[in-house]
């Protein structure tokens, strides 16, 4: 048996060096080497093979860096998408993981130099939810698959179907209030002529009926002396007052005024609740809009207190931002953002609430209760007159 064969001892140790996760400085990314030493390297970098690699790097280097990067990313997005899809984890966690396999591509061998720009760049692109703490550098897998991006464009579809559902149950609701506002008149008229006749008999049964202090029940032109059916006039007339008041509050004055709140007045503000309800999220972010970065980590570069226009909305709650003096592009996160407000006759946007992503004209503003009163100029409310709008559900429209 030879000295280096497959069974013998030194074959066998030799093995078992080279199973385990070897120094990253002496692998060799283009021959897909490991080294278990500095002499080994060493030896290896002056070998033929590794020569002939090396004049292919020199032809287009720039290529096969770009290689190397384009599989180093794709791989370790892979084991992100694999092992935390959904959670929020250390990015050293990550990386640790995924160089356990020893034939991984090697970041010595990508255009970053270090992890930290490698998190940056997987930020910038949109690839993964990048956050910076005291502890380090946390990241969050953005799925992008089919599946996932069917499942969000059947949710919209079903959210633009409700919507469409609840114009349309606006719209119905309108033309009742229409039509009741038109058959109004004639109701009023008639309960106006019925509390007449209701205090005419009750005018009649007062003078026919009174009451004698001393001389018991007695009927007009009877017994009893005038002062008593005086007394006992006034008496009853205040009774029936009394009545004709709290008839009126119940149905009106009779004489066109007001009969109290209706049931489509309350199914009106029961409407205006669940509409509420359903627009009221917490972010509020949307394209198109001009905001104020309120970030002071950003003071130091100028942009503290400064306007820009929100270019494209990532994950609902960061916007990228397009400064309006600098022309520089920012990714803040709404948090951080602050709603602008424009002269009065300016064109908004309401971002929250109940009529969120109407675009409305400002009216005029309340600055003493922070609110603003708007007309809504397109869409199924076009017209409407929005009294007390808050400040944070309006910005500016760019």
């Amino acid at each position: 048996m030879g000295k280096n064969e497959f069974l013998t001892p030194k074959a066998i140790a030799n093995r078992i060096k080279a199973k385990g996760l070897q120094k990253l400085r002496w692998y060799c990314q283009m021959c897909q080497k490991q080294c278990r030493d500095e002499n080994g390297f060493k030896c290896h970098c002056m070998s033929e093979s590794h020569q002939r690699q090396m004049l292919i790097f020199g032809e287009n280097s720039d290529r096969i860096v770009d290689g190397f990067s384009e599989e180093f990313e794709s791989t370790f997005l892979e084991h992100m998408k694999r092992s935390h899809r959904f959670s929020r984890i250390a990015a050293t966690v990550v990386y640790n993981e995924y160089i356990a396999d020893r034939h991984h591509v090697h970041m010595n061998s990508t255009k970053w130099v270090t992890l930290t720009e490698f998190v940056k760049h997987l930020g910038r692109t949109g690839k993964c939810k990048v956050e910076e703490t005291p502890k380090g550098w946390f990241i969050t897998y953005i799925d992008r698959d089919s599946e996932t991006l069917f499942k969000d464009r059947m949710k919209n579809k079903r959210i633009r179907a409700e919507m469409a559902e609840d114009e349309k149950k606006e719209r119905e609701i309108m033309k009742q209030i229409e039509r009741a506002e038109q058959l109004m008149p004639v109701v009023e008229k008639e309960n106006g002529r019925a509390s007449e006749e209701r205090a005419e008999d009750k005018e009649m049964v007062a003078g026919k009926v009174t009451f004698a202090l001393g001389g018991g029940l007695s009927k007009a032109g009877g017994l009893g002396n005038g002062k008593e059916k005086e007394g006992s006039r006034v008496i009853f007339e205040d009774a029936v007052e009394s009545q004709k008041e709290k008839k009126r509050a119940k149905y009106g004055d009779g004489n066109g005024g007001s009969i109290g709140k209706s049931n489509l007045e309350e199914l009106m503000e029961e409407d205006e609740k669940v509409k509420e309800r359903r627009n009221r999220k917490d972010y509020w972010l949307c394209e198109g809009i001009v905001v104020k970065v309120m970030s002071k980590k950003l003071a130091d570069k100028g942009y503290y207190k400064k306007k820009g226009v929100v270019k494209k909305v990532i994950d609902k709650y960061v916007g990228e931002i397009e400064m309006l003096d600098t022309k520089h592009m920012l990714r803040v996160d709404q948090a951080e953002l602050e709603t602008v407000i424009p002269q009065i006759g300016g064109l908004v946007r309401i971002v929250n609430g109940a009529y969120r992503g109407s675009k409305a004209k400002l009216l005029s503003i309340d600055t003493d209760k922070f609110c603003a009163k708007v007309q809504i100029e397109k869409g199924a409310y076009d017209g409407r007159v929005l009294q007390a709008v808050e400040y944070e559900d309006l910005c500016k429209l760019a």
